[in-house]
């Protein structure tokens, strides 16, 4: 008896902290997050349209020059040099595809939710849900500590999206209630 009244204690906070004001802040932080990611991958893919791999693999040795030269072994310079030596067509125009497609579904849904609409909190979740399972297959071949982030970002986010879908809708029932008057 006395664990399920502690659970009901535990279910009351985390329902308190998902509806508390610092949520609904952290909430649309994570959202200003995605449209800058959004944005960054949108545009990261049209640089990739408009750069050619040898001006690619050029701007990377440029930029590592100096370190190699004061440290042949850097691993950072070494490892992107050849990322970008390997960097084939296809994997480019993946590159591409996928950094305008996760870059647009971001910024149409972000702007749907900054715009107050609906459908677009469910339609978020989905989305954002199948970029965790994405990150995180990633993440069992990169062993990315970005994958992690990115994946805490969303599962918070994600979290989120249901308390802020409520409170949005009752804003709406009480806007309509106040022009019926």
């Amino acid at each position: 008896m006395r664990r399920h009244g502690s659970r009901g204690r535990w279910s009351a906070k985390l329902h308190q902290l998902l509806y508390s004001e610092l949520a609904h802040k952290v909430f649309w932080i994570g959202i200003i997050f995605k449209a800058v990611d959004g944005i960054l991958e949108t545009v990261g893919a049209f640089v990739l349209v408009a750069v050619s791999r040898r001006s690619i693999i050029d701007f990377v040795y440029n930029f590592f020059q100096h370190e190699l030269a004061q440290d042949p072994t850097d691993w950072l310079a070494r490892h992107l040099l050849s990322l970008v030596y390997n960097f084939s067509a296809s994997e480019k125009a993946f590159a591409i595809a996928y950094l305008l497609t996760h870059g647009l579904v971001k910024l149409v849904l972000v702007a749907s939710i900054w715009y107050s609409k609906l459908w677009a909190y469910p339609l978020a979740g989905i989305a954002f849900s199948a970029f965790v399972v994405y990150q995180m297959i990633r993440f069992a071949y990169t062993h990315s500590i970005l994958m992690l982030v990115l994946t805490a970002i969303d599962l918070v986010i994600i979290a989120l999206l249901w308390p802020e879908h409520k409170r949005l809708k009752v804003e709406i029932e009480q806007q309509n209630e106040d022009t019926e008057r």
